[in-house]
């Protein structure tokens, strides 16, 4: 049975045990060639690309012995029992397994994030004066991710820099929304 290929917003686990998920197939511009282009469930939150057939391939047993997955990525589904908060997941390829190691559910549980809570704030902000005195008081706490975020959310681009440029820099935007669009949010 030939494996269809990934689609955007699926997660995939790589044969060493780390999740992503699928953004979208790109076409590579010198030659045709579909590449998937994924992002990095943990850590950094990295995006990556390659070669379709490199992704759909099969893991090479020489090299990696024992592997137990069959190919470099497979496709999981996921889902969350409430009563008693246990995580599964159904390969597509193996049918049905529950994630007993520990490396899979910390991986997992890695891909879950609580929301920040300042973030929550900004988006709720019914007017932009309101987004803007929430960012003021946001100064202390600003990251370079809560920065990007925000900024996400509203549609625009802050360079990059140095924290308090950046934060200016979006402070700014707000400031300018908050003076010429007259609080017509979305």
């Amino acid at each position: 049975m030939e494996r269809r290929n990934p689609q955007p917003g699926e997660i995939y686990r790589h044969f060493k045990n780390r999740l992503y998920q699928i953004v979208c197939i790109a076409t590579y511009s010198e030659g045709n060639e579909k590449l998937v282009v994924y992002q990095a469930l943990y850590g950094g939150f990295n995006t990556y690309a390659r070669p379709l057939t490199m992704f759909m391939s099969e893991v090479d047993k020489v090299k990696y012995p024992d592997v137990k997955q069959k190919y470099r990525f497979e496709k999981i589904e996921r889902t969350v029992e409430k009563e008693d908060s246990l995580v599964e997941e159904k390969s597509a390829v193996n049918v049905e397994e529950k994630v007993e190691d520990k490396e899979s559910k910390d991986s997992y549980n890695e891909c879950i994030e609580t929301p920040n809570a300042d973030l929550l704030a900004f988006l709720d902000a019914e007017t932009f004066e309101e987004k803007r005195n929430i960012l003021v008081s946001m100064r202390t706490r600003i990251t370079d991710r809560l920065i990007n975020d925000i900024a996400a959310s509203m549609d625009i681009t802050v360079d990059e820099g140095d924290l308090e440029t950046r934060y200016r820099s979006l402070l700014y935007c707000v400031s300018k929304m908050d003076e010429y669009e007259v609080n017509r949010l979305r």
